[in-house]
């Protein structure tokens, strides 16, 4: 309103002035000419001041809570450093920091891939009273439930929080200091997919992390789809990164195709898996793209920088208390796309259809 009054004020002034030239004596083309120029001026100079408000206001809404004397601590715990989870870290922060500016501290720490560390790290979070946790990954997020009940925490590249969190008849919403964004894909239509690429394939081995619930679970709800779809399928679980390659040797020796769901510790060691399945000549169908960049054939994934851009627009809300996070339920991926990879399809003559995506390399 303040800049469309003085918009206003600056076109009255041209008015006056024209109107003052046609009471005004000498020669009226002159003084008229003159005038309208004076007018033309005023409304451009109006316009530019409007344009260089629009841009100062913009800055301010960034160090708005700063100059108001906000300003606010995120604790960021990541299980593993692997493409994903980097990049859902990535955006969680690019989001943040793009709605609130320079008024946010981030304190990021990476556990490694275990699981006390991410205890140890959330504690310190809890000592530090940070104003907001961001639990990257199930194990991750685990702790940070049982480290605080008051601290906001906001999970992400979780697959099921009633899974993750121990909750029955998980409606969607967690409640209390908890929500987030989750990684799940259609798992039926991950299994649709094996199907549509390996017809012919008899056997499927399930290969997962058992210590990850998670992927447990997404292996339970796959095997049943390919099931209904005529495949038998088996197990292979693995404890840690120690035992991966003796287990997914096994896996590749027993079957045809291999299947691997959003599993943290298979997307930091891809390499075991490709350097076991790649020769023997054994396709894997990935639960998301990190994993089928490294290792895999195809997959119906999400982008996790996006899923990061989500949960940081859901802090910044908790954060400037626009939203209560107790009633927030539990976001998705808008989207899921089938991609491929072309080096490991063509080594192994695997015919892609056309509506599949060529992972960049």
């Amino acid at each position: 309103m303040r800049k469309s009054s003085k918009l206003l004020s600056m076109v009255l002034a041209g008015t006056m002035v024209l109107s003052l030239a046609a009471c005004s004596g000498g020669s009226a083309q002159e003084t008229t000419a003159a005038a309208t120029e004076a007018a033309t001026e005023a409304v451009t100079e109006a316009a530019e001041t409007e344009a260089e408000e629009t841009e100062t206001e913009t800055e301010e809404t960034e160090a708005e809570a700063a100059a108001d004397g906000q300003t606010y601590t995120v604790g960021i715990c990541q299980l593993v450093q692997h493409d994903a989870l980097d990049a859902a870290t990535q955006g969680f922060k690019d989001a943040i920091t793009e709605a609130l500016g320079d008024a946010v501290t981030f304190d990021e720490q990476n556990a490694q891939g275990d699981s006390n560390t991410c205890s140890t790290i959330i504690n310190s979070f809890v000592s530090n009273n940070v104003d907001l946790i961001l639990a990257n990954a199930t194990p991750a997020l685990q702790a940070a439930q049982a480290g605080t009940n008051e601290i906001p925490i906001l999970g992400t590249s979780v697959t099921e929080y009633g899974v993750a969190l121990g909750i029955e008849n998980f409606s969607g919403t967690v409640g209390g200091n908890i929500s987030g964004t989750s990684d799940l894909a259609p798992l039926d239509e991950q299994a649709a997919m094996l199907h549509e690429l390996f017809p012919d394939a008899e056997k499927v081995g399930l290969l997962y992390c058992s210590a990850e619930a998670n992927s447990q679970y997404q292996v339970d709800v796959v095997k049943e789809a390919l099931e209904e779809l005529g495949y038998t399928c088996e197990f292979y679980a693995f404890s840690d990164s120690n035992d991966l390659a003796t287990i997914a040797t096994n896996a590749a020796a027993d079957c045809d195709v291999i299947y691997v769901p959003t599993d943290n510790t298979v997307a930091s060691n891809t390499e075991i898996l490709d350097n076991i399945c790649r020769p023997a000549k054994v396709p894997v169908i990935a639960g998301e793209e990190g994993i089928c960049a490294g290792c895999g054939v195809a997959t119906l994934s999400i982008s996790y920088y996006d899923l990061g851009v989500g949960t940081g627009n859901m802090a910044v809300k908790i954060l400037t208390g626009e939203s209560d996070i107790s009633e927030m339920p539990i976001e998705y991926a808008p989207q899921f796309t089938k991609k491929y990879n072309k080096t490991i399809c063509d080594e192994l003559g695997v015919t892609i259809p056309d509506d599949y995506v060529a992972i960049e390399e």
